[in-house]
C-alpha cells in the first residue's frame, strides 16, 4: 500500500511510467525528472526491465537515489497475457498512489500507462516520444497500425511531447499523429559534467586497459546491436577506410543484442592490414570513463531519436560522425563537433571519418567545441525546468 504522510499530501503527485530500465536516454530522462523536481511535486516512477540482450540500468537510479516500482510484466514486445496483467497492476497503483498527472516515457508504457491513467479519470496525462517506431522497425501494415493507435492515444492526451524540434515535424506533419500545436518540444537533460571530469582523469588509464599506443586512434560506437542501429554500415566503413588509412586505427563496437553472432561472423571473415583493429567489448557500464580514451565516436543509425551517445562523447570532448536521421541535427553543430552524413552513405561516411583520422588537429579543434555545445542545451536543470512549466500548464487548464 503506497503511504501519504504530512510531507507531501499537499504536493502535485506524478506517477512517471517509463517502458524498461535499460541503458539509453529514457532511463536517464525519467530518473533526472523524478530526482530533481521541485518540492512542489512528489513523483512514483514505475518501469518494465530490459529485454533479452540488453544490460538494466538499475545502477543509475541507485546512484542519484531513486527507488522505482519495477513492472515484471511491462514487455516490450506485445503479448496478451503480459500486457493485461501490466495495465492491471498500472490501474492499482495509480487508484492508491493518486496522481494528479501521469506522464509516460516511450510506447509500451504510454500505450498501456496511458489507457490505465484514461480509465481512472487522471486530470493530466501527458507522454513523451523518446522516439518512434514509424519507420525502419516494421512493416507497412503493422507501422499502420501503430499509427492509428498513437493517433487514438493522443487524440485523448492532456498533451504530447517530442524531444526536437525535428521530431514534433515528424509527428505532426509526417506522421500526422497529432496536430503541431498539441506538441511541447523539450529536449532531454544529462548529468554531462561527469564526462568532461572523467576526459582529464581518466584517459590514460583507458587508453592503457585497452593497448591504445600513443599516436593510435580510437574509434567507438556504443549502441544496441539491433537492425535498427545498422552496424552493417559501419564494418562497411570500416572496410573502405582500412585500404587507405596509414595511422593505427582501434574500433570498438560497445554493445550487446540480437545482431552480435552476425558480426562476430563477418569481423572473423575480414581482412585488415595489422594497424587496423576491431574489438567488441559488449556493455559498459562506466561510458564516462570509456569515453575518456576515445578519439572518435560514431553512430550509423537508421531511426533516432535523441541519440545519447552523441551528447555524452562531446561532452567528453570527442567529435562525432553521424548518420543524418532522426534528431541527429538537433544534437551536433555539424562542421563544429563533427559531421552528419546522409544515411546509409557509406563513400562520404567514410570519407569524413578519413579526414578525421589524417588530421589530429581538426580532431583537437572539434574536442574544443563540443562541451560548449552541449553544456546548457542538454543539461538535466534546463530539463527539469522546462518540464515543471509544462506541467503547470496543463494542470491550470484543468481548472
Amino acid at each position: 500500500m503506497l503511504e501519504e504522510n504530512e510531507g507531501t499530501k499537499n504536493r502535485i503527485k506524478i506517477l512517471r511510467i517509463i517502458n524498461r530500465f535499460n541503458l539509453g536516454g529514457p532511463t536517464y530522462n525519467a530518473v533526472f525528472l523524478t530526482r530533481y523536481i521541485s518540492d512542489e511535486f512528489e513523483t512514483l516512477l514505475v518501469g518494465g526491465m530490459p529485454e533479452e540482450g540488453e544490460i538494466d540500468s538499475l545502477h543509475i537510479l541507485q546512484d542519484y537515489g531513486v527507488e522505482p516500482i519495477l513492472l515484471r510484466d511491462m514487455k516490450r514486445n506485445p503479448g496478451f497475457f503480459s500486457d493485461r496483467a501490466a495495465y492491471r497492476e498500472l490501474k492499482r497503483i495509480i487508484h492508491e498512489f493518486r496522481p494528479q498527472i501521469v506522464h509516460t516515457h516511450a510506447s509500451k508504457a504510454g500505450a498501456l500507462g496511458r489507457r490505465a491513467a484514461f480509465k481512472m479519470k487522471v486530470p493530466v496525462v501527458v507522454h513523451t516520444f523518446h522516439g518512434h517506431v514509424f519507420h525502419s522497425y516494421f512493416g507497412k501494415m503493422k507501422t499502420t497500425l501503430y499509427k492509428s493507435i498513437e493517433r487514438n492515444l493522443a487524440k485523448q492526451s492532456s498533451g504530447i511531447i517530442a524531444i526536437s524540434e525535428l521530431q514534433r515535424r515528424e509527428l505532426s506533419e509526417e506522421h500526422k499523429i497529432c496536430s503541431r500545436e498539441h506538441i511541447q518540444v523539450v529536449p532531454l537533460g544529462f548529468d554531462l559534467l561527469r564526462f568532461k571530469e572523467a576526459r582529464e582523469k581518466y584517459r590514460f588509464l583507458t587508453r592503457s586497459e585497452y593497448g591504445l599506443s600513443d599516436n593510435e586512434v580510437a574509434v567507438a560506437l556504443i549502441g544496441r546491436l539491433v537492425p535498427v542501429k545498422n552496424h552493417q554500415m559501419f564494418l562497411d566503413v570500416i572496410e573502405s577506410v582500412a585500404r587507405v588509412v596509414e595511422v593505427p586505427v582501434k574500433f570498438f563496437i560497445v554493445g550487446d543484442g540480437s545482431e552480435k553472432k552476425t558480426m562476430e561472423q563477418r569481423i572473423e571473415k575480414m581482412t585488415l592490414p595489422v594497424h587496423v583493429e576491431i574489438v567488441m567489448t559488449s556493455w559498459i557500464l562506466d561510458i564516462a570513463k570509456f569515453n575518456a580514451g576515445m578519439d572518435l565516436i560514431c553512430l550509423t543509425s537508421l531511426n533516432e531519436g535523441t541519440p545519447v551517445s552523441l551528447i555524452e562523447a562531446q561532452a567528453s570532448g570527442i567529435p562525432v560522425i553521424a548518420t543524418d536521421v532522426g534528431g541527429v541535427r538537433d544534437v551536433v553543430d555539424d562542421g563544429n563537433t563533427g559531421f552528419v552524413v546522409p544515411s546509409m552513405n557509406v563513400e562520404k561516411f567514410s570519407e569524413k571519418l578519413l579526414f578525421l583520422l589524417k588530421n589530429k588537429k581538426n580532431r583537437e579543434e572539434m574536442s574544443q567545441n563540443g562541451w560548449t555545445f552541449v553544456e546548457d542545451k542538454f543539461h538535466y536543470t534546463r530539463l527539469v525546468k522546462n518540464m515543471e512549466t509544462y506541467y503547470k500548464k496543463l494542470l491550470a487548464a484543468c481548472v
